[in-house]
């Protein structure tokens, strides 16, 4: 019996899967992977805008560049305010005492020259030699503050003058032409095609109208110049440069500047 029921017990088990099952391994805790975060990043902090510099026009390489043309000043006459204070400066006090000690170491010269011409002629050479120096002396002197008084007087009346505008009040005629003459190369220089000079409608010359024409007409005739009267001030002369008329006033001949500036009955002078 032992063996036969060995033996059913076996087939049974074959047949019917047994009784006991084997024991089921331990359900494994799911394992997660490690993903690395994306990294992080910050918003670039923006910039300004800003516009579009202009790109500088360059000419072709075959053509040259051509140099700015100056543009010719519009004329404009002086305003009486300006004409005032000219005058005023005329009356000044340190101007008038310049060309009053100048006026008397003009006629000190004068007196010395006249008494060295009669010593001389007396036959007296020694003291006619002396007085002459004296009268140099006197001469140098009068030249002196005269220099000064003309320097001090063109530079006040000149400190307000437009561009392209030189003020001639309270000059002697030889300082004028000097001043003028300066003004005019000065303005050829900066290329100015034009130049107004402010005369005056009157003339007193200590050294006398006789020089005036001459110096005027050499002056025109040296720099090739033609000057027309200005329309609406004729105390202002308009000096072309380049010695062609613009038809702005009447073209002005030296006998024509030269009587203008001898009429003293018209106020303003050039001393």
């Amino acid at each position: 019996m032992g063996m036969f029921t060995t033996l059913l017990r076996s087939l049974w088990d074959r047949l019917c899967g047994g009784g006991e099952t084997e024991p089921q391994s331990r359900p494994q805790r799911p394992t997660q992977q490690y993903q690395q975060a994306p990294p992080v990043t910050r918003p670039h902090p923006q910039k300004p805008y800003e516009a579009p510099q202009p790109q500088p026009q360059y000419p072709p390489a075959h053509q040259k560049p051509q140099p700015p043309r100056p543009q010719p000043a519009r004329h404009v006459s002086p305003g009486p305010h300006k004409q005032n204070l000219n005058y005023e400066n005329q009356q000044d006090s340190h101007y008038q005492d310049l060309r009053a000690r100048a006026s008397e170491e003009g006629s000190k010269m004068a007196q010395c020259f006249e008494e060295s011409h009669t010593a001389y002629a007396s036959g007296n050479g020694a003291r006619a030699k002396e007085l002459s120096n004296e009268g140099k002396a006197h001469k140098a002197e009068m030249e002196r503050l005269n220099a000064q008084a003309s320097e001090w007087i063109f530079a006040k009346n000149n400190e307000d003058s437009a561009p392209g505008e030189v003020d001639l009040h309270g000059l002697y005629v030889k300082e004028a032409i000097t001043y003028s003459e300066r003004a005019i190369n000065d303005a050829r220089r900066r290329g100015d095609a034009k130049l107004n000079l402010i005369v005056g409608k009157g003339l007193h010359s200590a050294q006398g109208v006789a020089k005036l024409k001459p110096a005027i007409g050499e002056l025109m005739q040296k720099q090739g110049l033609v000057a027309e009267l200005d329309p609406s001030n004729s105390g202002v002369l308009i000096v072309n440069l380049d010695g062609q008329p613009t038809g702005v006033g009447p073209v002005l001949g030296v006998d024509d500047i030269t009587r203008r500036l001898e009429d003293s009955e018209k106020g303003c002078t050039i001393m």
